[in-house]
């Protein structure tokens, strides 16, 4: 499974942390989720860190699922 990059974040003023994610914004963290958010961010991968704020990271079972019977399409018989 590919590392997660392309993460980026900005802490503003007022204490607000943003999380972009390829130019775009991925999450907006505010009070104390901001302050958690910091404080992890420093002690481990950011980018995987980030990755896992934001939901934006793959589990490694895309494949597989993406060739399950019920995500083929087409005239499958539901039960």
């Amino acid at each position: 499974m590919p590392r997660p990059h392309g993460f980026t974040y900005d802490v503003r003023r007022d204490g607000c942390v943003v999380i972009t994610h390829m130019s775009r914004t991925a999450a907006t963290l505010r009070g104390n989720r901001a302050a958690a958010f910091l404080a992890e961010v420093e002690g481990g991968d950011p980018q995987l860190v980030m990755a896992r704020w934001t939901g934006s990271y793959k589990f490694g079972n895309e494949r597989t699922a993406k060739n399950h019977p019920r995500n083929r399409g087409g005239n499958i018989p539901r039960r």
